[in-house]
């Protein structure tokens, strides 16, 4: 079965590269040492110590293992190839809530570097498949839980 490719910005890129490096550079030595420590205080098998870093060391090790995945199927996105004349991944969009009038700016990421509270949000979200594709002037619609959320497109910008 193929595995899904991963869509980053340049950004995006360097910023899981960063973060594996970390992991493998730093958090694994530390854990390590953990576990190390944890053997030293005698018998493993009743040792709390000794099995919170195991969990640790797994979970950091599992980590590795998708971030390493994440960069073996990626593609990065040719900023200067993202165009402004309708909405696509790398894009910044500026959207007008219809009901409240509020003015929201996100730009459109793959999944991998979704992060809301960078308002970075995916092209698989809700709001992210109703406006990739769409032009300036564009009214979408939202399906979500609490009904349906209409905006429009204000403006496309390119980081």
């Amino acid at each position: 079965m193929a595995e899904k490719e991963v869509i980053l910005t340049a950004e995006g890129l360097k910023k899981i590269e960063t973060k594996l490096e970390y992991l493998k550079a730093i958090r694994r030595r530390e854990v390590a040492e953990r576990i190390k420590q944890a053997i030293e205080f005698g018998d493993i098998s009743e040792n709390s110590e000794y099995e919170d870093a195991k969990n640790e060391q797994a979970f950091i090790e599992g980590e590795i293992l998708t971030l390493e995945k994440m960069l073996r199927n990626s593609k990065v996105l040719d900023g200067a190839a993202i165009g402004t004349e309708m909405v696509a991944l790398g894009c910044t969009v500026t959207l007008k809530d219809l009901e409240y009038g509020d003015k929201l700016k996100y730009t459109l990421v793959g999944s991998a570097e979704a992060d809301p509270s960078e308002l970075k949000i995916s092209n698989e979200s809700p709001v992210g498949e109703a406006i990739l594709g769409q032009k300036v002037g564009s009214v979408i619609e939202v399906n979500v839980p609490a009904g349906i959320l209409q905006y429009e497109i204000i403006d496309i910008e390119r980081e």
